[in-house]
């Protein structure tokens, strides 16, 4: 009888499992605020990210210039910078003032100053000096722009020196100019762009930020049709902790399995992103990551009490989230305090471990810290998950008890009237 009992208890768990999960599936379809969330804003978003940075690098960007000396050798130098793929010469101004005006009115976004003693110098052996003045609201005018006139600088040095050696033979210039050859080598991103360094933390803090605003949202929902304002209904199928718990992560896990396929594998081979991950080191990696985070989400949701509070209290977050995770932002730099209190997230861990095993080649083993720090998680918000939802249902009962003494407390003062 008691291995029956057992049994039995044990197929109700099981039923009662899966007909929460069937019921939270129904749910999310349902809401279309939730379904934005969960299918909407992951399909959308990650094709805007790459679609406005898919150029990677800023290309020709408009500089002034102001040529003082106007010799030769400045229109030499002049040539060689508007001759590079980063930089395109727009306004050839007469002064300095006409240049800031330019400037002022973001018509170029950076200057190029030759002085007037640019060739005497140079001619009578002294050093000369070029200066930059770069619109410093964008970083990537004032990368473009520096670069362009280095490489300018080191071209017309080049050549400088082998007229003033004399050298008989070309292999004697070159060893005389470059005695030291190097080669410069972009290791996990070829292109030097912006997309492949961004785009990828991106894709991983996606995942989190909706799993957030849509079971925040489901909360909300869940409370505000609720006759007593409580997360769990009072139900037969609505009993036991871990079939609420289960069978809610399941139906959120069944969804975002597809959801992560599509937005860290296809949205990169579609823009043509780095992408040498072994998909079985990937897949191992990112189920501690999802369950972290569908579970940290639901263990937040207790503090959700109105569909708009979630947009209010999550989505702000997002742009700290990706800075203190030490990507955007060197994790060097970023204060201890803020260090540890990243670690609540399980982005942090996510985007770091994404990024090394997607643009690294990064196998399991070499990303243990990440991975353990994820099932740490995943276990923890586990355990805090299931502890908010048992004082969920303890509240239930009690606003239902409340409730039924209550009638049958008026229905007694009606038969004691009559």
């Amino acid at each position: 009888m008691k291995k029956e009992s057992l049994k039995q208890t044990i197929q109700q768990g099981f039923a009662g499992l899966f007909h929460i999960c069937k019921q939270e599936l129904k749910a999310v379809f349902k809401d279309q605020g939730v379904l934005i969330f969960f299918l909407l804003v992951p399909l959308a978003y990650p094709l805007v990210y790459a679609f406005i940075y898919t150029n990677e690098v800023v290309r020709e960007v408009p500089v002034a210039v102001i040529n003082n000396s106007n010799t030769a050798l400045s229109r030499q130098f002049i040539r060689t910078v508007d001759a590079s793929a980063d930089v395109h010469i727009q306004s050839h101004c007469a002064d300095m003032e006409e240049g800031k005006n330019l400037l002022k009115e973001t018509r170029v976004y950076g200057i190029l100053y030759i002085p007037e003693s640019f060739s005497k110098d140079i001619a009578s052996g002294k050093q000369t000096t070029v200066s930059i003045y770069c619109d410093m609201s964008g970083m990537l005018y004032y990368k473009a722009l520096v670069l362009a006139s280095t490489n300018a600088s080191l071209t017309l040095n080049k050549k400088i020196q082998i007229q003033r050696m004399g050298n008989t033979t070309e292999r004697q210039d070159e060893v005389s100019t470059a005695p030291i050859e190097y080669e410069d080598i972009s290791l996990f991103n070829p292109q030097d762009g912006f997309a492949s360094f961004l785009i990828p933390a991106v894709l991983i803090l996606i995942i989190q930020q909706t799993l957030l605003l849509g079971i925040g949202l489901s909360a909300g929902t869940a409370r505000e049709t609720n006759r007593f304002k409580d997360l769990v209904p009072i139900s037969r199928q609505y009993q036991g902790t871990l079939r609420i718990v289960g069978g809610k992560s399941l139906a959120y896990f069944l969804i975002y399995a597809l959801v992560a396929a599509y937005v860290l594998c296809l949205v990169p081979q579609l823009f043509d992103l780095v992408q040498i991950a072994q998909p079985m080191t990937l897949l191992a990696f990112v189920v501690p990551y999802i369950l972290a985070c569908i579970f940290f989400a639901m263990t937040c949701s207790i503090f959700i009490h109105h569909r708009e509070s979630c947009l209010m209290i999550y989505v702000f977050t997002s742009v700290p989230l990706l800075f203190i995770s030490g990507i955007s932002w060197p994790g060097a730099a970023v204060p201890t305090f803020w260090k540890v209190f990243s670690w609540i997230f399980p982005s942090t861990f996510g985007i770091n471990g994404f990024v090394r095993i997607n643009n690294m080649g990064a196998t399991l083993p070499e990303v243990l810290v990440e991975y353990q720090a994820l099932w740490i998680q995943a276990i923890v918000y586990f355990f805090t998950t299931c502890i908010v939802y048992r004082r969920q249902i303890i509240l239930s009962r009690r606003h239902a008890m409340e409730r039924l003494r209550m009638f049958r407390l008026r229905k007694l003062v009606a038969k004691t009237s009559k």
